[in-house]
């Protein structure tokens, strides 16, 4: 098998909702992509899909991945919740329209293009990709805030 890329993400918002902005870094065979970006008016949650949403969008062909998170939303949404809230025709177990569908649709759409393998990791425990992530998304807000 190929080696994954492993793609860090993160997602950074002050006040939530308020400014926020998201940050992904790509390593392959020792190269780095960092990505970062921000939205003037959203939340945590939609950053912390934004970075994971960016990070895939980057790959030019079908690749095995490693996606490494610190948002138990996303682990969560992608591993747990996703193929019910298709079966339910996008409405969570209660009944209600899922939050963030527009985003969950891209990365359900994107993680169908590649092999993705989840892996979850405390946030601000010096995890070294996940805290350049962090910096990435941080460096968005600012973006954003200028």
């Amino acid at each position: 098998m190929t080696e994954p890329i492993h793609i860090f993400t993160d997602g950074a918002c002050k006040g939530n909702p308020g400014p926020g902005g998201w940050g992904a870094l790509l390593q392959y065979k020792g190269k780095e992509l960092e990505l970062c970006g921000g939205e003037p008016d959203t939340t945590n949650n939609r950053m912390e899909l934004m970075a994971v949403i960016q990070g895939l969008a980057a790959l030019k062909r079908r690749s095995p991945v490693l996606l490494v998170t610190d948002s138990k939303y996303v682990m969560q949404g992608m591993q747990q919740w996703l193929a019910g809230w298709k079966k339910r025709g996008w409405k969570t177990a209660g009944n209600q329209p899922v939050k963030n569908q527009d985003l969950w649709q891209q990365l359900d759409a994107l993680v169908q293009q590649h092999d993705v393998k989840w892996q979850w990791v405390a946030g601000h425990t010096g995890h070294p990709g996940n805290e350049r992530a962090d910096q990435l998304a941080n460096k968005g807000v600012a973006e954003v805030l200028r």
